[in-house]
């Protein structure tokens, strides 16, 4: 198998990863960048981002992802298509498979391969992507205040998302699959005394349709039961809050992850418990999940990846 060794391996080109390859690059670590399976991350699904700063008129997604991989490549950076598939933190120099044939020897490691969300696996999620399904109620709550939503989930994450939707929707339906809310006291009572929050138990979401976006979406309440019951309810967003999945697996077995699999790390630092290892992004952040604290992370791994590199 072909071998390359390289100074800083940064893995991932979402926001996490991009920042970090311009903050190393700009300390002449001549990073090199696998991207993953999505060029950009996360965000090039993302039509509208309007909460990043510096760019007051808003800048869609794939755009805004496009320039911080110009500016990276500005300071050095290698971005080469390819998925981390193994890995071996056991020893220095530590060893990351790509695309099951090539081995990197990195002296130091940014992991920010991001979080996937977790979708219900409905054809329509696919269909909609973008125009009208969402799985990130603070990116893209804005464009539908006013308007009717749902949102999918029982837990914390849910309820927060519906809170957060309420405060700019004119409705709120909370799919619910179970007859009761996981989600804790606090949370439970924010959404059951909200009088825009309509919480629908026992309900599962089972399609979507419109014309050119999402208008609707088609429901069965208490699937598979005698007085099962079919309907349709009519919205204009569809957001999923089942949970994210971090892509940390090939990386479980050297590093410590919380029950989900997120990455642990130093509180207030991208470090983690193997020396040149850094984690960035919403591999390691199971709270916020936003562009711009992924892109923070990123810079503080590179910072932190030169000075451990000097030492």
């Amino acid at each position: 198998m072909e071998t390359e060794k390289v100074k800083c391996l940064i893995i991932g080109s979402g926001p996490a990863g991009y920042t970090a390859a311009i903050y190393a690059g700009r300390a002449n670590l001549a990073p090199v960048v696998y991207a993953g399976l999505q060029l950009g991350g996360q965000l090039t699904t993302t039509t509208e981002v309007e909460n990043f700063p510096g760019y007051p008129a808003g800048i869609g997604g794939p755009e805004l992802m496009e320039d911080l991989r110009k500016q990276a490549e500005r300071f050095g950076a290698d971005i080469r298509y390819g998925v981390a598939t193994a890995a071996d933190l056991s020893a220095k120099p530590y060893k990351i498979t790509i695309d099951d044939e090539k081995v990197i020897e990195a002296e130091t490691i940014i992991i920010a391969t991001g979080a996937t969300a977790k979708y219900l696996g409905l054809e329509d999620e696919k269909k909609y992507a973008g125009m009208g399904v969402s799985a990130c109620a603070t990116c893209d709550g804005f464009f539908y205040r006013k308007k009717v939503v749902a949102v999918v989930g029982g837990g914390d994450t849910a309820c927060e998302e519906a809170s957060y939707l309420a405060s700019l929707a004119s409705k709120v339906y909370l799919i619910v699959r179970k007859p009761y809310l996981r989600a804790s006291k606090v949370m439970q009572e924010r959404v059951m005394n909200n009088e825009k929050i309509e919480v629908l138990f026992e309900h599962n979401a089972v399609g979507l349709f419109g014309e050119n976006g999402v208008e609707g979406v088609h429901l069965v309440k208490r699937m598979g039961e005698a007085d099962e019951e079919r309907y349709d309810v009519a919205i204009d967003g569809f957001f999923l809050a089942i949970g994210h999945k971090p892509n940390s697996d090939i990386f479980k077995p050297y590093l410590d992850t919380d029950e989900v699999g997120y990455i642990l790390t130093e509180p207030g630092t991208p470090r983690t418990k193997v020396p040149g290892v850094f984690a960035a992004g919403d591999v390691a952040d199971p709270h916020y999940r936003q562009a711009i604290t992924a892109a923070a992370s990123g810079c503080m791994a590179a910072i932190e990846a030169e000075r451990y590199l000097q030492q």
